[in-house]
């Protein structure tokens, strides 16, 4: 995907379908339970994650759902702008900081998209290890993640095109999903990790 601001009318449709994804993102059992560290860096990379599971199903759906797809996209680029404006960061930083987000984002993208395409749990799990819990490795933890993102793949799969279009996502729940695959991290809290430089 490219960026692609201004080039048609965002509709309100693609806002619930964006927002779908923050919400998601957002469920404390990510956090609590498979112990993504609950820092902005832990955050945004829990909204990449759920970003190319949806960018994936929406794939060779044709070219009215690519132009859908490249409009989210847009969205949360524009959502992170505004964010880091919000944060406090100056108007010369911004673009720099957006830019290693979007590096961040397409590395991400092309690792775990590999690894869902060959259906290789702990390749996911290793690539998840390496992003998401970057300052304190957690092998256990990035396994229950990648399960996770296995289960939230094939029901997104499932799933109608227009009930994705419509923002009726169908995660799983993550601790069920994490728990039905194999072996978690102990409950009891998430770890403490540090920041995620990305």
């Amino acid at each position: 995907m490219v960026f692609g601001l201004f080039r048609r009318r965002t509709q309100p449709s693609e806002y619930a379908l964006y927002g779908a994804i923050v919400a998601q993102a957002r469920q404390p059992e990510l956090y609590s339970r498979l112990g993504v560290p609950d820092t902005i860096d832990g955050r945004f990379d829990m909204m990449i994650l759920h970003a190319v599971l949806l960018f994936r199903r929406l794939q060779g759906e044709g070219k009215e759902v690519a132009a859908v797809s490249q409009s989210v996209f847009d969205i949360f680029f524009a959502d992170m702008d505004g964010s880091l404006r919000e944060m406090g960061i100056s108007d010369n930083a911004v673009p720099k900081k957006v830019k290693r987000m979007a590096e961040a984002f397409y590395g991400r993208a092309a690792a775990y998209g590999a690894a869902l395409d060959a259906g290789d749990v702990h390749a996911l799990a290793a690539a998840i290890d390496r992003n998401v819990f970057a300052d304190a490795s957690s092998p256990a933890s990035a396994l229950a993640l990648a399960h996770y993102a296995v289960k939230s793949a094939a029901q997104l799969s499932a799933a109608p095109v227009k009930e994705i279009l419509a923002a009726r996502l169908p995660w799983p729940a993550p601790g069920e999903a994490a728990s039905a695959g194999g072996k978690g991290p102990a409950e009891g809290g998430a770890d403490a990790h540090g920041a995620n430089h990305v």
